[in-house]
């Protein structure tokens, strides 16, 4: 027997946003690794005023990525690059991004 695939949740009309997507990666972060919960919720509201606010997960560009990353304070850049990559993982793999 096989699991089905695990699948971002369904959205009619429109395209999932970065609040969405973060709010599911923190639920399974918490599961996984509860003490970097509040710190990853800080990172990923702060990436989300960065692109505009309510932005979509189409808004997740190298670029721009690379962008908010060099506009956090150096000692935030490597916590924040080590999330993204985590974070872009779990979009991929829960198929949030194709």
């Amino acid at each position: 027997m096989s699991l089905p695939l695990p699948k971002a949740p369904w959205r009619v009309g429109r395209p999932a946003r970065l609040e969405e997507a973060a709010h599911e990666y923190l639920g399974e972060l918490t599961r996984q690794q509860p003490w970097r919960r509040a710190r990853a919720e800080a990172l990923l509201d702060d990436l989300d005023e960065f692109l505009g606010g309510a932005a979509s997960l189409g808004a997740l560009c190298p670029d721009r990525l690379a962008a908010w990353q060099a506009s956090l304070p150096e000692p935030d850049q490597e916590e924040a690059a080590t999330l993204t990559r985590d974070f872009l993982t779990y979009l991929r793999q829960w198929h949030w991004l194709d």
